[in-house]
């Protein structure tokens, strides 16, 4: 059980840290953050204050990354080899650490990709039953 009773606690779930869902911090499923990063990535390289606005773009508004979520798992995903990393000079000329896709972190994008469509299919399904 959860100490913070305003919010329902799922067992199934684990937290992704600071991800924002329509202006309330909301726990999803492990992945989402991938996911999301490696596609903000598909367009080309940018720095982690540009992923966080682009998944916000490509969401609607929807999601919100805090830098708390954001840096561990690219810092992660870096490892995995799926993102690789470079120093240069930001829009406002500061000296920002930038990220691009690699080879298997567009491979990785396809998986989750499909694991996420075959979830998306299954709750569908499951809320449409009688």
């Amino acid at each position: 059980m959860t100490s913070d009773t305003s919010r329902p606690y799922y067992p199934y779930r684990n937290s992704i840290g600071d991800f924002f869902l329509n202006s309330e911090q909301t726990t999803l499923l492990p992945g989402t953050l991938d996911l999301l990063i490696l596609r903000s990535l598909v367009a080309g390289e940018k720095h982690g204050l540009g992923i966080s606005r682009r998944i916000q773009q490509i969401t609607g508004g929807t999601f919100i990354v805090k830098p708390g979520s954001l840096f561990p798992a690219l810092h992660r995903m870096e490892e995995q080899g799926w993102v690789s990393a470079f120093w240069g000079d930001s829009e406002n000329n500061r000296r920002a650490k930038y990220y691009r896709l690699t080879k298997a972190g567009l491979k990785q994008l396809e998986v989750e990709k499909k694991r996420w469509s075959q979830i998306s299919c299954a709750i569908a399904q499951a809320l449409e039953a009688s």
